[in-house]
């Protein structure tokens, strides 16, 4: 049995679509589809129904899964124990990040460490929080950044900054500089998709001060913090946005922070990694750097 078919056909099945597996893996669809039909005739049974929009793994495929993703596990743990092995710090450094601390915290420390480390190159991978735990549990990465938990067991969570979460709007559009928890269930507001790091964060941090979020006036959900912030300056509602995102817009004026009486919110952003992986050198080195930030 090829270790590339079950590569493959793990991919396939968490994607639900040659297409998206290619892309992932950097093969052309046309060489999946043959290592898939390949695989198929090998053990002779079918893997997947495919359907006009989609494919349905197959009972055999299933039966398949956990062992294949267990053998993957396996490999990269030698993989890993054999590139620990060398101290050099070089190569690439593929990291998944949330919105925030891919934006606007990563890329200042990823300078600063290639100054120090010259021979490491960077590729940032940008999702909300859930997008890049299941990256990190189906082996696509190595080390993750987030603004949530996930509280899966095979998953080692570091908290490495934390920031303010605040209600901000233009300045003409609300006019007081103050709101109660009361008055912020009124306020129309544009909000993170589920799955954000922030929008998690928001959530529980009001449940700690008895507000629901299906209590508030959700005017708009967006799908990432640049266009919440764009939605918000355009006048569509005010937000709940991680301090660090909104800092330029807070300084010239085209947002103003409305405080909350009686609710100060505070969120943290963690390192997340997979329990059965080494880290090599250059994420080893990276997530020192990470954890020594004060942010």
């Amino acid at each position: 049995m090829d270790i590339h078919h079950l590569r493959i056909f793990v991919a396939i099945y968490n994607k639900r679509s040659f297409s998206l597996a290619s892309r992932e893996l950097d093969i052309s669809q046309p060489t999946i589809s043959e290592h898939i039909k390949n695989f198929e005739a090998e053990l002779g049974t079918p893997l997947f129904d495919r359907l006009p929009r989609t494919i349905i793994p197959t009972k055999a495929a299933e039966t398949i899964y956990p062992g294949a993703v267990h053998i993957l596990e396996e490999a990269e743990t030698i993989l890993d124990a054999v590139r620990s092995s060398s101290d050099k710090v070089s190569g690439l450094l593929k990291i998944g990040s949330s919105t925030i601390p891919g934006t606007y915290i990563i890329p200042r420390l990823a300078g600063v460490f290639r100054k120090k480390y010259p021979e490491v190159n960077f590729e940032v991978v940008i999702g909300d929080s859930q997008n890049i735990t299941n990256m990190i549990l189906n082996h696509e990465i190595v080390m993750g950044i987030t603004g949530a938990i996930n509280r899966n067991p095979s998953l080692n969570y570091t908290t490495f900054a934390t920031d303010s979460l605040v209600l901000a709007a233009p300045p003409d559009y609300i006019q007081q500089n103050r709101a109660t928890k009361d008055k912020l269930a009124e306020i129309p507001l544009v909000m993170r998709e589920e799955g954000s790091g922030t929008r998690k964060a928001t959530a529980e941090q009001l449940s700690q001060h008895g507000v629901k979020v299906q209590d508030l006036n959700i005017v708009g959900i967006l799908g990432s913090t640049s266009a919440v912030k764009e939605a918000v300056i355009s006048g569509l509602g005010a937000s709940i946005f991680s301090k660090l995102s909104i800092e330029k817009e807070l300084n010239s004026g085209e947002l103003k922070e409305i405080k909350i009486h009686g609710l100060e919110m505070k969120r943290s952003f963690y390192t997340v990694t997979h329990k059965r992986r080494q880290l090599s050198p250059p994420y080893s080195q990276f997530m020192d750097a990470l954890l020594s930030h004060k942010a």
